[in-house]
């Protein structure tokens, strides 16, 4: 199980979104890469970067900020956000991102995810936005027809490296991750399985450890981090010690 903190970078500051509405973002950071350096000095082995600008505009946008995070943190980051091309993709792990997320593209372009991970193996994630069990795209503001087991059954023998499942209802109400959901996904593929939206504290991260989650990969945290609803340390050593007496 790791933890990812999650850097959601709008207009070059760090922020977080209710239900990822771009209305309601609140800034909590003005510097993404003193932020990234926080999180790596608190002991966080990855992060979880989005360019929220790049997924309305379904390209690149906030670079020099994320260029900022990588060359500070020196700790790995997956990267989601606009990430629609071979050559976007190429382009960020040329500059030293360890993991893509890409979303809108694994519904209307199948075919460039397969192409992608076979060309990079195991540096392609799939976003599974889901709204109502159906997955959003376009930065959230558009649902598609697809289930998210239709779009990840997809890609079950295509080798990508993780679906990052989220319930868009409660990414950022601090309302508890939907954990049967994410449980259930992980159940119906191979595919190691992040989930995200609304971890709200370490009653979620002890939940998270808990025998029936044990085929999730990982989760990740943002608000609660923020705002100081989740200790970070005693997060961490949670997860620590459960992978000690694993």
């Amino acid at each position: 199980m790791i933890l990812y903190p999650a850097i959601d970078i709008k207009d070059g500051a760090c922020v977080r979104l209710e239900q990822g509405d771009m209305g309601r973002a609140t800034v909590f950071h003005d510097d993404p890469a003193a932020q990234a350096r926080a999180f790596a000095a608190l002991g966080f082995e990855y992060l979880h970067v989005v360019d929220l600008d790049a997924a309305f505009a379904g390209e690149p946008v906030n670079v020099a900020a994320v260029e900022r995070i990588i060359a500070a943190a020196k700790t790995p980051l997956q990267l989601g956000g606009g990430i629609r091309t071979i050559a976007s993709i190429e382009g960020w792990l040329d500059r030293g991102v360890s993991r893509v997320v890409i979303g809108t593209a694994a519904v209307r372009e199948p075919a460039l995810v397969t192409e992608a991970a076979r060309l990079y193996p195991g540096r392609v994630a799939v976003a599974l936005d889901a709204r109502e069990g159906k997955v959003a795209v376009a930065g959230w503001a558009e649902t598609s027809e697809l289930s998210v087991f239709d779009v990840a059954r997809r890609f079950e023998d295509a080798g990508i490296a993780a679906l990052v499942y989220t319930d868009v209802a409660r990414d950022g109400m601090l309302a508890g991750l939907n954990l049967d959901a994410a449980i259930a996904l992980a159940a119906a593929v191979s595919i190691p399985v992040i989930v995200s939206g609304g971890l709200a504290s370490i009653a979620d991260v002890a939940a998270l450890l808990e025998p029936r989650a044990r085929k999730l990969a990982g989760a990740i945290a943002g608000r609660a981090l923020y705002d100081g609803r989740l200790d970070p340390a005693e997060a961490l050593r949670l997860i620590g010690s459960a992978r000690a007496s694993a």
